[in-house]
């Protein structure tokens, strides 16, 4: 695995240096600019690859994986004569963003893909994008850095605001006839979410539910939390927090005491925990949200994993599909519109794993456009380990 790891970086330092059209071909074909934090530097002094037999830093697993769901989808793309210049850029390299944008090798770029990983480097190709009517599509990052008056930032990991309103939606529907109870914990972070969901309520056209709001000093007992619960009725509870520890504590508590049939409505940090699964969480009815959602037994999902523990020896994470789906979906939607991709963002077609339905988040006061976010959200739901 180390050499095929190696090998990756390897053919990425190369595309990164070789990938650029000539004018002549860019000026015929779409072109279309990819940004991840490799962190190539920390692997390679020039062309020479320094980390030997060591594993890869942490921070650059993230970022490679992405780009190797990209590259895997330009070879699906070329497969279906769907040809397109790609310029892949590593955003923590040693140019800056400020300098790559302004290279003539940028000139023309149609559409601009990204998974950022801090705030910061969201407003520079926020601003080019604006600037020339193209969209940009943070993969990602589920922040709009500050951006504002922007119709072209494209956020598709859907902000905690988004989650947070959905998540009242879901509740109102399903759940308003239980015994409901908001928990938090003390926090501005946890300020905000209940912030969130009591706007929810307020914006709502259906009745509000009727809940009641525990706020928890840690370390918690049994006995504050149990207390608010009713052993004659099913419970509803929400994790108003997005601490994994407090939420992974809340479900065990819950777990440990039988007398009450629970369901627990938590955030979308909720993905991907592995206590979740584990026996003390069982008896329990777990609930939480996600903007992606891969099913690995899904005949796209076992071709791709196949081909990556071909061609890398390992198993994909979900970067690696975040990577391919951005590339290979919204690549497809530009070469099908390439004159107004930004009237068809939401198109079903072509789909690969996830729905996107991306709608504007507009000002308060004057409804101007502030930026574009993916509003389709996923409700997992996990009981006994076993996921639906």
């Amino acid at each position: 695995m180390r050499f095929k790891k190696r090998f990756a970086l390897a053919q990425l330092f190369c595309t990164i240096l070789l990938a650029t059209p000539s004018l002549s071909n860019a000026q015929q074909r779409l072109k279309v600019a990819v940004f991840a934090p490799v962190y190539m530097d920390s692997a390679f002094k020039g062309a020479d690859y320094k980390l030997g037999l060591s594993n890869l830093p942490k921070n650059m697993l993230p970022g490679l994986d992405f780009y190797n769901g990209v590259m895997m989808a330009v070879d699906s793309l070329q497969s279906e004569d769907k040809n397109l210049d790609v310029l892949f850029y590593d955003s923590k390299g040693s140019e800056s963003i400020y300098t790559i944008i302004r290279k003539p090798e940028f000139a023309g770029v149609n559409l601009i893909i990204a998974a950022f990983n801090n705030r910061q480097d969201i407003a520079p190709l926020a601003e080019i994008a604006q600037h020339r009517n193209i969209p940009l599509i943070s993969s990602t990052y589920p922040n709009d850095g500050g951006v504002i008056n922007n119709p072209y930032f494209v956020m598709i990991n859907s902000s905690l605001k988004t989650h947070v309103e959905q998540i009242y939606k879901y509740v109102q529907k399903n759940f308003s006839s239980t015994h409901i109870t908001y928990v938090k914990r003390k926090g501005q972070l946890e300020d905000l979410v209940q912030y969130y969901f009591r706007g929810a309520g307020k914006a709502s056209s259906a009745a509000p539910f009727v809940y009641q709001t525990v706020d928890l000093n840690e370390p918690f007992t049994t006995q504050s939390l149990l207390s608010s619960l009713d052993s004659t009725s099913e419970n509803t509870i929400i994790c108003g927090s997005l601490n994994e520890a407090f939420g992974i504590k809340l479900v065990k508590t819950f777990a440990a005491n039988g007398n009450y049939n629970c369901t627990v409505v938590g955030m979308p940090t909720w993905d991907g925990l592995k206590d979740l699964d584990g026996s003390d969480c069982n008896g329990v009815n777990i609930i939480y949200t996600t903007p992606y959602n891969f099913v690995r037994t899904q005949s796209t999902a076992v071709t791709l994993s196949s081909n990556y523990k071909t061609q890398l020896n390992g198993r994909p994470s979900d970067m690696f599909f975040k990577g391919y789906e951005s590339m290979y979906h919204f690549c497809s939607l530009l070469i099908k519109h390439p004159k107004d991709i930004m009237e068809h963002l939401s198109e079903r077609e072509p789909k690969l794993f996830n729905d996107f339905i991306i709608e504007p988040v507009k000002n308060g006061s004057d409804q101007s456009i502030q930026y574009l976010e993916n509003k389709k959200i996923y409700f997992i739901k996990k009981t006994n380990g076993v996921t639906k």
